[in-house]
């Protein structure tokens, strides 16, 4: 029975044990020792009339203090044990992934070999483009980004705001981190933001145009090192067709052979984290692959059901607030 009362206390109020102070008024009026009538300092001849009229006086303050103040103090106490409700059942979505995405934004870049809305325009700028739409459905993740050239750099930090995410990949600009490749740092540098995240939740999308030409951090080495750190790397390798010789003024395309060079190294980076190895040599492609991307890496799952607790502390607060202005009334009309 004693276990069944603890228990509905326990899942009704946050903190039931300010409830033993219910008792504590009464305690010490019960039990706190009372001054001891003194003899009397003067004596004169009308001293009993003025005694009399003291006995009154007494005896109207000695009496009971009334319901209000006894309520009042009962709903302090109810208030400061915070009532709690249990609301409706819930199912939050919880986040799937935590996302770090590296752009290559080496000189390479800036090779004018993308189609984007009927016009001409470099990889970097259709890359921008489609990261920007991935971005659109990631809506719940934390999502990072890293920039990298001859070095490696972190623009935003893992966090949910993806717009901040997309302002600062859309002030990035080709050359921004210098003109070679350093695809091992960019690696590096992503496993070290992401190891401190949960398990199984730690994925970099790589985009990159071109070969490891920079950096301290060789690409295979660094992929090592992620698998360690259970980071799960799909790389793209992005790139159209660069400027070949022409004929009669009709450009004849071919194939980028840093592009192709490198597609071998960049399987083997994400076979080795268990990730997936993609090349796109337009901006249909690129944005197949992140949506391949998105359904390899969903962004939601049905959480835990619960029921959210509701705070009704308020309501005992605003009622002993009132029982405590209605005592200070009696009190005043008492006294006229």
């Amino acid at each position: 029975m004693i276990d069944a009362v603890l228990e509905s206390l326990r899942s009704n109020f946050a903190w039931p044990l300010w409830l033993a102070a219910l008792p504590l008024p009464w305690l010490v009026r019960r039990f706190w020792p009372t001054a001891s009538t003194a003899a009397p300092a003067l004596r004169v001849p009308y001293g009993d009339r003025i005694s009399a009229i003291g006995g009154q006086i007494g005896r109207a303050r000695s009496r009971s203090p009334g319901v209000l103040p006894w309520l009042a103090w009962a709903l302090l106490c109810i208030a400061a044990a915070r009532p709690q409700q249990l609301g409706d059942l819930v199912q939050p979505p919880q986040a799937a992934r935590d996302l770090m995405l590296a752009v290559d934004l080496s000189g390479s870049m800036d090779e004018r070999d993308m189609e984007l809305g009927g016009r001409v325009v470099t990889r970097t700028t259709a890359a921008k483009a489609v990261i920007a739409d991935f971005l659109e459905r990631r809506s719940g993740d934390r999502v990072g980004l890293i920039v990298f050239g001859r070095r490696a750099y972190a623009l935003t930090p893992l966090t949910r705001d993806l717009d901040t995410v997309r302002e600062q990949l859309d002030g990035t600009v080709t050359g921004l981190a210098g003109n070679e490749t350093a695809i091992g740092d960019a690696i590096g540098l992503a496993t070290k933001r992401l190891q401190s995240q949960p398990a199984e939740q730690r994925v970099l999308i790589l985009l990159t145009d071109g070969l490891n030409t920079a950096g301290a951090l060789d690409p295979e080495k660094a992929a090592e090192m992620a698998h360690d750190a259970k980071v799960r790397i799909h790389t793209i390798a992005f790139g159209g067709y660069g400027a070949g010789l022409s004929v009669f003024g009709i450009p004849i395309r071919r194939a980028s052979s840093d592009l192709i060079t490198d597609e071998d190294g960049l399987k083997r980076i994400s076979a080795r984290t268990g990730g997936r190895s993609f090349v796109a040599r337009d901006v249909d492609q690129l944005a197949g692959i992140y949506s391949e991307i998105d359904r390899l890496e969903p962004v939601k799952r049905p959480g835990q059901r619960l029921r959210p607790r509701i705070e009704r502390y308020p309501w005992p607060l605003g009622l002993a607030l009132l029982c405590a202005l209605l005592v200070l009334w009696q009190r005043r009309e008492t006294l006229r």
